[in-house]
């Protein structure tokens, strides 16, 4: 990885891609996203801040952990424009997020659980199936796949055999 002297204050798209390891295109992405941002210079080159290194290692961690970039951005704005973000400053961002990324854990802990019965049964019943419909959410409308790709409003009130549907097994498996 190239060093950066401590005396250059400023770094070009090629050296934050360089030190970053995303991809320039992948920065200019973030910059009109509103993820980081650049001044221009007379020759309109963008010129980044170092603490934008940081900036897009915490994007790319997020990234990661499947964190949308619109939650992203509203964290980063949290951030101070004066000062490179300290210790705090992101784990209270990281913090926010702890109870979203335990409901994900859980929600890929079912997935994991159920993949193998669910597959092995095919119904895809979403007045029991564990994986169509968490928690019964829909079960009370009936049951079949139809239901998930009918638009809202469309659906309010009816049930399937309203609209001609199969309704499906009653129970999974």
């Amino acid at each position: 990885m190239p060093q950066i002297p401590e005396k250059i204050h400023e770094l070009t798209v090629g050296q934050l891609a360089a030190r970053s390891g995303a991809a320039v295109s992948a920065l200019h992405f973030y910059e009109a996203k509103g993820l980081i941002s650049s001044r221009r210079t007379t020759g309109n080159q963008r010129r980044y801040t170092r603490d934008t290194l940081r900036r897009v290692a915490f994007v790319r961690a997020a990234q990661r952990v499947g964190i949308p970039l619109a939650t992203i951005r509203e964290a980063l704005a949290e951030l101070p424009e004066e000062r490179t973000p300290t210790r705090e400053d992101w784990a209270h961002l990281s913090e926010a997020w702890r109870s979203e990324l335990d409901e994900r854990i859980k929600q890929l802990n079912r997935l994991r659980d159920h993949l193998t019965d669910c597959i092995a049964c095919g119904c895809l019943s979403l007045a029991t199936c564990v994986l169509s419909n968490p928690d019964d959410v829909v079960g009370e409308r009936g049951a079949g796949s139809r239901l998930m790709t009918e638009p809202k409003e469309r659906r309010k009130g009816r049930t399937p055999r309203d609209r001609g549907a199969d309704p499906g097994p009653e129970k999974c498996g």
